[in-house]
């Protein structure tokens, strides 16, 4: 590789890192080429980009970038890396279980990951990120929460009894209020002194 193909591919590299919060480091050197196959075509199918880079390259960029930002992530630099990078931060972690599950293997690894500021090191992360909520899901857990009251109130209302002394009416309460108030013949007549 030339000081220029290495310079190309170093911008390649901070262009992405630029442009995803959530990147997955992982080792797929054990590999076969079915796996490789199958691991590259899950990535395209639920848009998660997959980048295989030198470690010098990698490091460059992030250095480049933002050294500190990037510092925890360092050390999984090593051996054959590739890159995942996805929007979503838990998907990569779906696609890696996904696999070692068809292939019945425990690879590949997951060296480390980067989901937004939050770092994840080592293979046993993968079930922390696996967990992890997205926004959409947080978003349509607040939405239930705040729908379930509204919810309770109508199916009370819609499954009330008709009749029967089990449950008083849900016109009960305004009766009574009106039993509390003084009636227009009782304001007519004077009071007894």
């Amino acid at each position: 590789m030339t000081t220029e193909q290495k310079k190309q591919a170093i911008e390649v590299l901070k262009e992405k890192f630029s442009q995803y919060n959530n990147f997955y480091v992982t080792n797929t050197e054990s590999l076969t080429v079915e796996q490789t196959n199958k691991l590259r075509g899950l990535c395209f199918d639920k848009s998660v980009e997959m980048k295989v880079a030198k470690n010098t390259l990698i490091v460059k960029a992030l250095q480049q970038l933002d050294a500190e930002k990037y510092s925890g992530v360092m050390e999984a630099f090593h051996g054959v890396t590739a890159l995942m990078f996805s929007d979503s931060p838990k998907e990569p972690a779906l696609l890696i279980s996904s696999l070692r599950q068809e292939f019945n293997t425990d690879k590949p690894l997951l060296k480390a990951a980067l989901i937004g500021d939050e770092v994840y090191l080592g293979n046993d992360s993968l079930i922390a990120l696996k967990n992890i909520k997205t926004k959409n899901e947080l978003i349509g857990e607040v939405i239930g929460l705040l729908k379930s009251p509204i919810s309770r109130v109508l199916s009370a209302l819609q499954n009330r009894p008709e009749s029967g002394a089990e449950a008083a009416p849900v016109s009960a309460a305004p009766e009574a209020n009106t039993e509390a108030a003084p009636s227009a013949d009782a304001a007519e007549t004077p009071a007894a002194e």
